[in-house]
């Protein structure tokens, strides 16, 4: 993928966001279909986030974990909870987040994605 602007602000957001050491462990890799799908997801997913315009990364965020949860895929869900104090969302607020998820995704949804947050968590204070 052509190293263009949009790209490089991509990553940087992308970094911000997830961590070096959760982007390095992403992206490293000798094969080169793995680097280019690397660079797909990160020029889609995170260009939206590099927009800027009226969503913060904080808002960026709820909404992410709102609809990984909604969807049912947890893996990419625990990724976004993990890295919420980045983002500057509060275990608070994902609690009430969940709240929200169980009235308009359905309980099955929100229960899964409790686990997710548990599990986050524990990891967090393992650490």
């Amino acid at each position: 993928m052509e190293e263009t602007d949009e790209l490089r602000a991509a990553r940087a957001v992308r970094r911000a966001v997830l961590g070096d050491a959760y982007v390095d462990g992403a992206t490293a890799g000798p094969d080169r279909a793995g680097r280019e799908f690397q660079d797909y997801v990160t020029a889609t997913a995170w260009g939206v986030w590099a927009r800027g315009g009226a969503l913060s990364p904080r808002d960026r965020s709820l909404l992410v974990m709102a609809m990984t949860a909604a969807l049912g895929r947890m893996d990419e869900f625990r990724v976004h909870a993990s890295s919420s104090p980045r983002t500057g969302v509060t275990d608070d607020e994902i609690d009430e987040l969940l709240f929200q998820i169980s009235a308009y995704c359905g309980v099955p949804a929100a229960v899964a994605a409790r686990r997710g947050v548990k599990a986050v968590r524990a990891e967090r204070e393992g650490a």
